[in-house]
């Protein structure tokens, strides 16, 4: 049995190769999101390793929640200090902050757009144990306020070379130090020439992150308000002491609020806290590769469904040769298993194509992973064998399990042996699919239910099935209905084509199926990203007050200075500035706010409890629904983990929800800064006189700016919209691999049903229907297929949108916008969809010998 299984199979290459594809494919995802994942995990791990000393001092919670540098700052003789600790051979102090952009040479910002922009305090202390961090590879290190180092990685994309003059933006600034004799802004823009290219001589990089360094004295100057303090320092260890010891010893000379931790510690830290923030990329790739897997899996029941079929009389022989049910079935399940082999052999490397393909896609986003080489975990291999094999024999279960039923008689007769199972109880599992689905659905959108995510897509992935389970049933009517439309407008041949995707409902519904999912899944994409950004449009119509808003195009924060001159330009009324930062209650991390009490009116904030007026140091407003998803209520007292230590506020009021309050909590600006925060605007409302040539002056505020805009309404609301479309075109890109998998289905499906059906075309021809006729029929015939899983996939894609946009409602995505238009346009898709996929099916019909196709058993 083994080998005549092993025959059969080697005997319809063609059959082998279309078969293939679908698991191929969707190998291909799982195995190149395991190796990005991989790939991802390793590069910032290495990153982490080389970018911290042996042992680590620094402040309390000197970091926001964000990982950024606070102004909470070690005092430059703790340094002194420390050098005299047994066991240190050198301490080295560390100046830091984000948002200090470089620009490019054709006036473009370089970085920020993800990956942090870091400035620093250029330094040669080494890593931990030993290894080189960061190092000068050209040029040398910089020596005054007019010199700089930047990385390799950034230069490059700059265009900056040794010699040039680079513009850097120092965004956001940490507070200008006590006790300094005149601290000042920093300048808004610099303009130091390039001595030094840095990198990493043994390999690696700084993930997409940009690198720009200064001496000492000068990053002091920009960052800490000219004091001779630092964010933290590193100290290094002697031979044979170990980080462990180094940090106790260090530890015993610390005073209160500030700590030590070995550099292990401390890259662990870094590291996971970034791996769980992006984690969300893996999760989301991994979603599409199941999406690929299941609408691979219906390519493969309907392909093992009609080899089946064409084999009944073949192994209805083996029967009455004395082959058992078992080894009929098992012969089957043998030839999945080959197929799932060679499909997750094929598909791994794909994968590996794949995910170079998906580190170019997240490098033009800042998350450049080019200096990490690809990790070829062993889970990798394990996965993408177990997907693949086991997916493919668990598609091709059923059709095995029906080959057993063949009784040996059967071979005596000339028509399809193989037994259909009962439409009826397919029609009544998959409607209690569906009614599984949706209540799991519904408890995922409006229950408080962990994991709601993940209930979500399994009542949506139960709905899809049970649909499909149901659809050789409730699609009658609609395959009669173009059968009759077909015959009215083609004649014989439209009538022929109708009547084939009539003939075998099951095999038309699981190919259409595989197209529904595709679609149903790309519909619902779509009103969720019409419905985000028409809900964005009328926040921002309710709620816009002021006439511009000036704000930081990578979303970060900018210098206070900005806020200053446009105070000062003429028609200026008044500048309401705002901030936020993240930071940590109970564990959790959540945002805050910053305002001025003076510019609470400006705000337009409906009090539903206390009062308004009661905004001031010590004591904060508090939005509605986060108060009461907390319980939270005026006179109660939030404690907050701040980089300066734990702080705890008064609720002085409640407020009804309002979208230009970015955060559940708003404090005061001077709190927010005694918190540790560097006092960085992130955005500004300017309210004016709206006389002529007002935003032409503002404008030239910003003009040597490239990261700060002034924006009107409709501006604003244009850039609050890009976000979206991004997030939608990459997901419709994703969505792609669905779809090509369901057209190769459809290409599957009419190829072996031509196979099936050769002696019937052979007929066919011999009674005068010509080769323009047939492929015109075969055309037709793939046609209501594609239009039928489109049809399925929009309306479903409709409820699944609307759901979800309900769901979503309290989240502040009021409107629900179904895009018909667009919609239509798939639907029309769905028509070329099929024109395309009969191409070959129909020119392989049409080519067949006559003569031979009658003779064919």
């Amino acid at each position: 049995m083994i080998r005549a299984a092993l025959k059969s199979l080697l005997g319809r290459k063609l059959r082998l190769l279309m078969s293939t594809f679908a698991i191929v494919l969707g190998v291909a995802f799982v195995a190149g999101t395991l190796i990005f994942s991989d790939t991802l995990n390793r590069s910032f791990t290495a990153l982490f390793d080389s970018t911290v000393g042996d042992v680590v001092v620094r402040p309390e919670g000197g970091t926001t929640a964000d990982g950024a540098p606070s102004s909470v700052t070690l005092p430059a003789s703790l340094l002194e200090q420390l050098r005299s600790v047994p066991g240190a051979a050198r301490v080295d102090g560390n100046v830091s902050a984000t948002g200090v952009f470089v620009v490019s040479a054709d006036g473009k910002v370089v970085s920020g757009f993800g990956p942090p922009a870091i400035g620093s305090n250029w330094s040669d202390a080494p890593a931990g144990h030993g290894l080189r961090g960061i190092s000068i590879i050209s040029g040398h290190a910089p020596h005054g306020p007019d010199e700089v180092v930047l990385d390799e990685r950034t230069a490059d994309r700059a265009g900056y070379q040794l010699g040039d003059q680079v513009e850097i933006i120092p965004s956001t600034v940490a507070a200008p130090g006590r006790g300094s004799a005149s601290p000042q802004a920093p300048p808004a823009r610099l303009q130091p020439t390039l001595v030094g290219i840095a990198g990493f001589p043994e390999g690696g990089s700084l993930n997409g992150a940009t690198y720009a360094a200064f001496d000492t004295r000068t990053a002091q100057d920009l960052f800490v308000g000219g004091e001779d303090v630092y964010n933290d320092a590193w100290v290094t260890a002697e031979d044979g002491v170990s980080q462990a010891q180094l940090r106790d010893a260090v530890a015993a000379e610390l005073p209160d609020g500030v700590e030590a931790v070995t550099g292990d510690h401390a890259a662990d830290e870094s590291a996971s806290d970034l791996l769980k923030a992006v984690s969300f990329l893996t999760t989301f790739l991994l979603i599409f590769a199941g999406i690929a897997l299941v609408v691979g899996a219906f390519l493969i029941v309907n392909t093992f469904s009609i080899l089946v079929a064409q084999r009944s009389r073949e192994l209805a022989l083996l029967r009455a040769l004395g082959a058992s049910k078992r080894q009929v079935t098992w012969s089957v399940l043998l030839e999945a298993f080959v197929l799932g082999v060679l499909g997750a052999t094929v598909g791994l490397g794909l994968g590996v194509l794949l995910a170079l393909g998906i580190r170019a896609l997240f490098a033009n986003f800042g998350l450049d992973l080019s200096g990490q080489s690809l990790i070829f975990a062993p889970r990798t291999f394990l996965a993408a064998y177990a997907v693949g094999v086991l997916v493919t024999m668990a598609a091709a279960w059923l059709p095995a399990r029906r080959t057993g039923r063949i009784a040996p008689v059967q071979a005596l007769r000339d028509d399809v042996a193989l037994p259909e199972s009962s439409l009826h109880r397919r029609f009544l599992a998959g409607t209690a699919l569906v009614l599984v689905g949706l209540v799991v659905l519904a408890l995922g959108l409006f229950s408080d239910l962990p994991h709601g995510g993940w209930l979500t897509g399994a009542g949506v992935l139960a709905i899809l099935l049970g649909v499909a389970g149901t659809s050789p049933v409730i699609s009658r009517p609609f395959l009669a209905g173009v059968g009759a439309l077909y015959a009215r407008l083609f004649g014989t041949v439209g009538l022929l084509a109708g009547q084939n995707a009539l003939r075998n409902p099951r095999r038309t519904t699981a190919t259409a199926s595989a197209l529904m999912i595709g679609l149903a899944l790309a519909c619902t994409m779509a009103i969720v990203g019409n419905s985000a950004k028409a809900s964005v449009d009328k926040t921002i119509a309710d709620n816009f007050v002021g006439d511009y808003i000036v704000s930081n195009v990578v979303a970060a924060g900018f210098t206070p200075a900005i806020g200053d001159q446009m105070a000062t330009v003429d028609g200026v009324e008044r500048v309401v500035r705002e901030r936020f930062q993240r930071v940590k209650r109970d564990g959790d991390t959540m945002a805050v706010a910053a305002i001025d009490p003076q510019d609470v009116d400006r705000f337009r904030l409906a009090a539903v409890a206390g009062d308004l007026g009661g905004l001031a140091d010590g004591a904060v407003l508090v939005q509605q629904s986060w108060a009461d998803d907390h319980g939270v209520e005026v006179g109660d007292d939030l404690t907050f983990d701040m980089p300066a230590g734990t702080r705890t506020y008064r609720v002085a009021g409640i407020v009804e929800d309002n979208p230009l309050l970015v955060a559940p909590v708003a404090m005061t600006l001077d709190d927010l800064t005694a918190a540790g925060f560097p006092p960085s605007d992130n955005l500004l409302i300017l309210f004016t006189d709206h006389s002529p040539g007002i935003q032409d002056r503002l404008d030239a505020v910003v003009a040597d700016l490239p990261v700060v805009t002034v924006k009107d309404q409709g501006e604003f609301a244009h850039e609050q919209r890009a976000p979206i479309d991004q997030l939608v075109l990459m997901i419709f890109a994703l969505l792609g691999l669905a779809l090509v998998i369901a057209v190769l289905g459809i290409v599957n499906t009419l190829a072996l049903s031509v196979i099936e059906r050769t002696r019937e075309v052979g007929l066919l021809r011999a009674i005068g229907v010509s080769r323009r006729q047939l492929r015109w029929m075969i055309t037709l015939e793939s046609v209501v297929i594609a239009v039928l899983g489109a049809v399925l996939g929009v309306v479903l894609g409709i409820g699944f949108g609307i759901a979800l946009m309900y769901a979503l409602r309290d989240q502040g995505l009021e409107v629900i916008d179904v895009p018909f238009g667009q919609l239509g346009v798939f639907l029309v898709l769905s028509v070329v969809i099929g024109v395309l996929a009969a191409v070959f099916p129909a020119r392989r019909a049409a080519r067949l010998d006559v003569l031979q196709a009658i003779a064919t058993e």
